[in-house]
């Protein structure tokens, strides 16, 4: 007799699968923006960041 497939340990595995491949490119990601953040100059960020802290404050 053939043994049936078990759907559910293969679906299992495959959400699995995408869950390590979505983590691994949102690590890559953020090794990258922290890398160019790295490279910028002193005064280059700090713009960006006062502006959004003084629009939540309003």
């Amino acid at each position: 007799m053939a043994r049936r497939p078990n759907y559910a340990f293969e679906k299992r595995q495959k959400e699995l699968q995408k869950k390590a491949k979505k983590e691994a490119r949102l690590a890559k990601k953020a090794a990258r923006r922290a890398e160019a953040e790295a490279n910028l100059p002193q005064g280059a960020g700090g713009e960006e960041e006062a502006a959004v802290e003084s629009d939540s404050e309003a």
